[in-house]
């Protein structure tokens, strides 16, 4: 199979520089040595294992881009930048046809749908790219699809800790919030308990201490009225590894939801 061209976003990151790593190291994927990052950065390139990546700011991305696709021909984007240029981000895509996966949690989720829909290209889009949680969340949508109100009457507590740089409340923990309403649970996004003291990490909830600039964990408990009854939930990642992969099974979906839409449409033409 011929390796799929990707550009990762965000770099020199951490989340988009250990993903860009394994990508690198895959040889399904052919890794485009250029990536779109914050204006902050002062450095042009970034030496990424064997590979020299040439950073391009908000100043200089317009002009770069039509050289990048001329070169490149079809690739895929991966965006895992900052939660405030979500919506910037999103809409350089579709402007410029890009069809990407956005990892980023942040920004105006309906308006990101919105520029997506209203564009020509396809998009993966979630708050967690680990495929298992993903899974996770859908057995949740299940129960509140099909059992509304199971858990009317109880109090539910979600607490979800990231290192310390994360600025913004987890996006994972927000998407579930909307289920745990439709099983009964009146709750909102502000409720969620925020932790980001590596003190009370590794002291209170047992965080190894080589995790503590890398982690998501996140637990939601739920307890009856009466308190004599209680369901707990939790999933808890170490390091980065974990959304490389669910990047990855991303990246080969929407190839192939690209590909067929093109052949589909060549046809057409024809």
């Amino acid at each position: 199979m011929k390796p799929i061209k990707i550009m990762i976003n965000g770099i020199p990151g951490k989340v988009a520089t250990t993903i860009a790593q394994h990508f690198l190291k895959d040889n399904r994927f052919e890794l485009i040595q250029h990536s779109l990052t914050g204006p902050e950065i002062q450095s042009s390139e970034y030496r990424l294992d064997t590979a020299t990546i040439r950073l391009l700011t908000p100043s200089t991305r317009e002009d770069a881009i039509d050289n990048i696709k001329a070169s490149q021909g079809f690739f895929i984007t991966v965006d895992f930048t900052l939660p405030m240029v979500v919506n910037e981000n999103a809409a350089f895509y579709c402007k410029h046809a890009l069809p990407f996966v956005m990892g980023t949690t942040g920004g105006d989720r309906d308006m990101l749908e919105k520029t997506v829909q209203s564009s020509a290209i396809c998009a993966v889009i979630a708050p967690n790219m680990a495929k298992q949680i993903v899974g996770f969340q859908a057995m949740m949508e299940f129960a509140a699809t099909h059992y509304p109100g199971l858990f009317e009457g109880y109090h539910l507590e979600i607490k979800e800790s990231h290192q310390q740089t994360k600025v913004d409340t987890s996006g994972t923990a927000k998407a579930m919030v909307k289920y745990f309403n439709q099983l009964g649970i009146e709750f909102s996004e502000n409720d969620i308990t925020k932790i980001r003291d590596p003190k009370v990490q590794q002291q209170e909830l047992g965080i190894p201490a080589q995790y503590l600039d890398g982690h998501g964990w996140h637990t939601y408990t739920l307890t009856s009225a009466d308190g004599t009854v209680q369901f707990s939930f939790t999933h808890n990642v170490n390091g980065r590894d974990i959304y490389s992969y669910g990047t990855m099974d991303a990246v080969l979906f929407l190839a192939k939801k690209v590909s067929f839409r093109i052949k589909n449409f060549q046809v057409y033409l024809s």
